[in-house]
């Protein structure tokens, strides 16, 4: 009941008035969901690469699918949210499906091949999902807020992400190590953020717009910006999770009983850190700090190569990580959000997005190829060199694509 009554709330004074009842519906139902998500993405590395015996390059085609698979439905689901309105609906489709494809893993027993296949329909419904559900946040949320609001709501879906690998171990200790009981439990709690969305997020407002205004073509004109190829371009220097913290379990031979904790440490910073660096981005620029979390990517990989070990690496490297993506994951939606006109809001966040997970899947097979060419050392170097040259490209393209939006307002006013 107390979601139901936010955006009442809003005005009052109360703790809601900077973010909204949406953006904290929304962080709710992000927080079950990723509950549910990384209890299997905590152990699905190590699931394939020790439990099946995965080589390194084999895991990366899967984690290249992993991501890959979410291109097509992202560009669906923003593209027919905006031409019909109904972004919640959309939204909610996804969040049904990831939620069946949990049961599908369970079935999937030791099968590469269907183990592929359940995580592809899982990622399908986070690619239908995630763009109309960050178009609901931009449409309920006002322009100079939107750094806040999605700091806000990825605080919230960290949180998700720091208790779903504790709840693994808990459910991996009931069941003597079985992954059974995992899959169950994760359908389950998948199911109650559907419940949490049909029954407290509000549906966007607002009249359907002309077919004009949401047409292909129209669609075709989002991409000639610059905020697209940046995202392209840090997508493909970015490598999996799952290879960061397979690297850094080997570097210092952390028992698998513990890899999970790995996801624990990165999500508690990112947790810790996702709304201050949204309130810093609307202070002093966006485009800043996504430059700097990724200036902290790059960090990762060389600490990865380097001389460092033990604990202080661990800690190093996760500390690092969940600063990068608090610096990066909700600011470059920030940034889509000031960008891309209402009428195409979803659409655009998912060009942007697909962009993105296109090249990661790039990523993940020729890093899983270098890995088992010449080593994971040899390997995280590469990356880091990728990253560090990529970099200086990716501020000059979002410096530019802010100087032509402000033109566009100061023609516009």
């Amino acid at each position: 009941m107390y979601l139901s009554t936010l955006d009442r709330n809003r005005t009052a004074g109360g703790p809601v008035r900077a973010v909204g009842g949406t953006v904290l519906a929304l962080g709710a139902v992000s927080l079950v969901t990723d509950v549910s998500a990384e209890m299997v993405t905590a152990i699905l590395p190590l699931y394939l690469v020790v439990g099946l015996q995965f080589s390194p390059a084999a895991y990366g085609v899967i984690d290249g699918l992993y991501t890959g698979a979410t291109v097509l439905l992202r560009l669906v689901g923003g593209y027919v949210g905006d031409r019909v309105n109904r972004h919640k609906t959309v939204a909610g489709l996804g969040y049904g499906m990831s939620a069946f494809a949990k049961l599908g893993l369970l079935a999937a027993g030791a099968s590469g091949p269907l183990i592929g296949l359940m995580i592809t329909a899982d990622r399908a419904g986070k690619g239908l999902r995630t763009a109309p559900r960050d178009a609901l946040i931009t449409l309920a949320t006002p322009q100079d807020r939107l750094g806040r609001a999605f700091g806000v709501h990825r605080t919230m879906d960290a949180t998700g992400a720091f208790l779903g690998p504790i709840a693994t171990l808990a459910v991996l200790a009931l069941g003597n190590g079985a992954f059974g009981p995992v899959f169950v439990t994760s359908f389950c709690v998948a199911l109650l953020a559907v419940l949490i969305l049909v029954l407290f997020v509000p549906a966007a407002a607002g009249p359907r717009p002309r077919p004009a205004e949401v047409s292909w073509r129209a669609v075709a004109r989002l991409g000639r910006g610059r905020l697209l190829p940046a995202a392209c371009l840090l997508g493909l220097v970015t490598i999996g999770d799952g290879f960061v913290y397979l690297v850094l379990q080997r570097r210092v031979e952390l028992g698998i009983g513990w890899f999970p904790i790995l996801a624990v440490g990165t999500s508690l910073v990112y947790l810790l850190l996702a709304a201050p660096l949204g309130r810093l981005a609307d202070r002093i620029g966006r485009l800043w700090v996504f430059a700097g979390g990724n200036a902290l990517l790059a960090a990762v990989y060389l600490l990865l190569y380097g001389p460092l070990g033990g604990l202080p690496l661990v800690v190093t490297v996760l500390a690092l990580y969940g600063t990068f993506y608090a610096a990066t994951d909700g600011v470059l939606m920030a940034l889509a959000g000031s960008v891309f006109p209402p009428e195409l809001r979803a659409t655009g966040m998912a060009l942007v997005q697909s962009g993105q997970a296109l090249a990661y899947s790039v990523s993940s097979v020729l890093f899983g190829l270098a890995w088992q060419t010449w080593g994971a050392g040899a390997a995280c170097l590469a990356a880091a060199v990728a990253a560090l040259l990529a970099l200086p490209l990716t501020v000059f393209l979002l410096t530019k694509e802010s100087r032509s939006l402000s033109a566009r307002a100061h023609v516009s006013s």
